[in-house]
């Protein structure tokens, strides 16, 4: 049913924003007067098909990891004289590039509504207050304590730990002086620290940037106590079920969930004697945590989680703003992770990020899945981010991309005249062996990861 419920989350995730691109594309021809003749959601066998009056074919295709718009032009199948002036391939070069440019443009303003309407509503956030900070880390080297409230990053406010994060993530592999902005509680003064990153590096698979800072954010404290079972994981097997407390394991006690994780991390393929309470019984139980690799570091795991904790109402946030200014929050966060995603695609070129942080559709999946189950705001969350993604990557000027097709025409626009087709397909060439390439890579990371 897991299996099921993440390629379904996959196929909507998908199948919205292809449809969302390929009529960006779509709109804009037919404004420009371009023949449309097909309008696809999907590759390979089509499963529904039908035309509208204007003899466009509308296709959902059996393989949901794509689209396309195809138009009427002359470069690709004799054209009668009569229909020559719908032809894409003889219209001016401006509403080329803009037929061109209106799928990434599309996903780019599609993220902008959908964090618009977020903001309107309200997202509930947690208050982003330090729980611990690690010994000699750079958190601690700049001064930070536990229980302060951070109000900003470099200027930024934040109003959650989401928003923390994502300050950090830009400064990634830099050496640079960060200055926060925190308060003890919410009527405490405000005081101002400095984070030295000094060549700041971690690996983003296995470490988030609080984590690298050495922060740990408040959190309840959450008991031992099975939530969730994983089927077919080490806790299924040892026959763990849900609500059952652990009380310790090889004889050291676990009054709280991080202690049996702690536990659990450093003992892969150990068995493990387990004590446990259920419906009030004192029971033991062996258990053998399964080897996992985060990256290159080797962690045990159950297949278990923790049930919810209350959370205390002062350290969550109802972060909502009103209908014009949420049109701003919207553009300057789309803007935000505009430039975070250009900035890690331009350190993996440096060679600051690794390649190894590369998603493929496994991991898309995986997520959309997860977000999905964690309910409307997770999901939309997510499918703006991906919609970004989905936008930059196809403004990159890779020959087959959108982004190369509109490097030739601004070749064209300087010049005067079209690229030869003899440099367009070698361009081609190229641009199949750059995106085959990155698929590959993308592909062997998720199976990595599995």
């Amino acid at each position: 049913m897991d299996i099921l419920n993440t390629v379904f989350a996959l196929i909507v995730t998908l199948g919205i924003l292809v449809t969302i691109h390929e009529y960006g594309h779509f709109w804009v021809a037919r404004r420009c007067g371009v023949k449309v003749l097909r309008f696809s959601v999907g590759f390979g066998t089509p499963l529904i098909r039908w035309r509208d009056k204007l003899d466009t074919e509308y296709v959902i295709a059996m393989i949901p990891l794509g689209g396309y718009v195809s138009m009427l032009d002359e470069r690709e199948s004799e054209v009668e004289p009569a229909l020559q002036d719908q032809t894409f391939n003889r219209k001016p070069i401006l509403q080329r590039i803009a037929i061109v440019a209106a799928g990434p443009v599309v996903n780019l303003l599609f993220a902008v509504v959908v964090y618009w309407a977020m903001f309107v509503s309200g997202v509930e956030k947690v208050v982003p207050v330090i729980g611990s900070v690690v010994s000699d880390s750079i958190a601690e080297q700049s001064g930070l304590q536990p229980g302060v409230e951070i109000l900003s990053v470099a200027g930024r406010a934040t109003h959650s730990w989401d928003d923390v994060n994502l300050a950090m993530a830009s400064y990634i592999g830099e050496s640079a002086v960060v200055p926060l902005t925190v308060r003890e509680s919410a009527q405490g003064l405000r005081q101002d620290f400095q984070l030295n990153l000094n060549g700041w590096h971690f690996n983003p698979e296995a470490q988030s940037p609080l984590s690298a800072l050495g922060i740990t954010p408040y959190r309840p404290i959450y008991p031992a106590v099975i939530g969730q079972i994983i089927e077919g994981g080490a806790a299924n097997r040892a026959g763990l079920l849900v609500a059952d407390q652990v009380v310790s394991v090889n004889g050291v006690s676990v009054p709280e969930w991080i202690d049996l994780v702690k536990l659990v991390r450093k003992s892969a393929g150990q068995e493990l004697a387990v004590e446990l309470m259920r419906n009030g019984q004192l029971m033991s139980i062996a258990m053998t945590p399964v080897e996992v690799f985060e990256g290159e570091l080797s962690v045990g795991k159950i297949g278990a989680a923790v049930a919810p904790a209350e959370w205390p109402p002062e350290m969550l946030r109802q972060v909502r703003y009103g209908v014009i200014e949420s049109i701003q929050q919207a553009f300057s966060k789309t803007w935000q992770m505009i430039s975070l995603t250009l900035d890690s695609i331009w350190k993996m070129f440096e060679g600051i990020l690794s390649v190894k942080n590369l998603s493929g559709p496994i991991t898309i999946a995986k997520v959309a899945g997860a977000s999905a189950a964690s309910g409307v705001e997770a999901f939309a969350g997510f499918l703006a981010y991906l919609s970004i993604s989905l936008g930059i990557l196809n403004l990159l000027p890779i020959p087959m991309l959108d982004g190369g097709h509109l490097l030739y025409y601004a070749v064209e626009l300087l010049r005067g005249r079209p690229v030869s087709e003899k440099v367009q397909m070698i361009g081609l060439r190229i641009g199949m062996a750059v995106l085959f390439s990155i698929m590959g890579v993308a592909i062997f990371n998720d199976l990595m990861r599995l």
